[in-house]
């Protein structure tokens, strides 16, 4: 099958961003137009005069590509021409979680028909790894250094998958990189339901992320088995499904993969801190094998 996300773009080896943007592609098909945030994933695939994208491809602001695609989508329904084209709206987690919010909101409160994908390497990688509303709690980055006075980022996640569904949207859902069927099934499946959608996939980034290029999939994996990262399902604001982790690793397996968490490695108070994050999830969502049955078949992926 010919791919819709072509090589030879610009991207850093082992990136997870490039990963996840072929495989969303690929599982929506040709008759889709992408509207894109300026950031890596603009920058690398569009590199003038060549680009990546085998489909109707536009670039938009750091700050509004779901402004723009609401545009697209509402312009494909007065031409009578919406029902046969999908639009998907895309940035990544510093784009959509802070500086796009507010155009990703009014489209989410508007009821247009979008799937919004939201790349999450976890900072603004294009600009020099500066933390984002999503950068995860005790993170290195250059606007949040370690050092003597600091452990990094101060402050936790951003929950923006609840915020989504804090909105009445009919489809909610995270994925990963180390899942790849997964993520093409939740796209096929957002795709099929009528109105805002939203995705939000991690994906790793050895440069920003200060981890070997040949180990994306494994890091990317230890999130999800760490509890870290929960891959979970909601349609019309209720937990439908998720990915039950069986046998539950301890964070430190996923951050000593990272030189971001290096810093943490001898600090077994912020260890402790971390854990009770995954816990957290772990508790809220059901994820261990033993507590909970996935309320739907195929819960959370493959």
């Amino acid at each position: 099958m010919k791919t819709l996300f072509n090589s030879g773009h610009t991207a850093c080896a082992g990136c997870g961003q490039s990963m996840a943007a072929r495989l969303v592609i690929d599982a929506a098909g040709p008759n889709t137009i992408v509207v894109n945030n300026t950031g890596c994933l603009e920058v690398f695939s569009t590199k003038f005069p060549e680009s990546a994208w085998g489909v109707p491809w536009i670039h938009s602001l750091f700050e509004n590509a779901a402004a723009v695609a609401s545009g697209v989508e509402s312009a494909l329904t007065y031409l009578g021409k919406k029902d046969s084209i999908n639009v998907i709206a895309q940035g990544g987690d510093g784009s959509t979680a802070d500086i796009g919010l507010q155009a990703l909101s009014g489209m989410l409160e508007r009821g247009h028909d979008i799937l919004y994908v939201c790349y999450d390497n976890e900072a603004y990688m294009n600009t020099g790894v500066q933390r984002s509303g999503l950068t995860p709690f005790d993170t290195n980055t250059s606007t949040s250094p370690a050092g003597k006075q600091s452990t990094g980022n101060i402050r936790p996640k951003k929950p923006m998958p609840e915020i989504a569904n804090a909105h009445g949207i009919p489809y909610v859902a995270t994925a990963s990189t180390a899942f790849p069927q997964d993520i093409q099934r939740k796209v096929k499946k957002a795709l099929s339901i009528k109105g805002p959608k939203y995705m939000q996939i991690h994906v790793p980034c050895p440069l920003g992320w200060r981890s070997d290029t040949n180990l994306t999939t494994l890091v990317a994996r230890l999130a999800v088995e760490t509890g870290l990262y929960p891959l979970i399902e909601f349609e019309n604001g209720v937990l439908t499904a998720r990915r039950q982790i069986s046998p539950l690793k301890p964070v430190e397996e996923y951050l000593k993969t990272q030189g971001r968490f290096k810093h943490l490695l001898n600090k077994p108070e912020e260890l402790k801190k971390i854990q009770e994050i995954a816990d957290s999830n772990i508790k809220k969502y059901g994820l261990k094998v033993s507590e909970v049955t996935p309320p739907t078949a195929g819960s959370g992926g493959t």
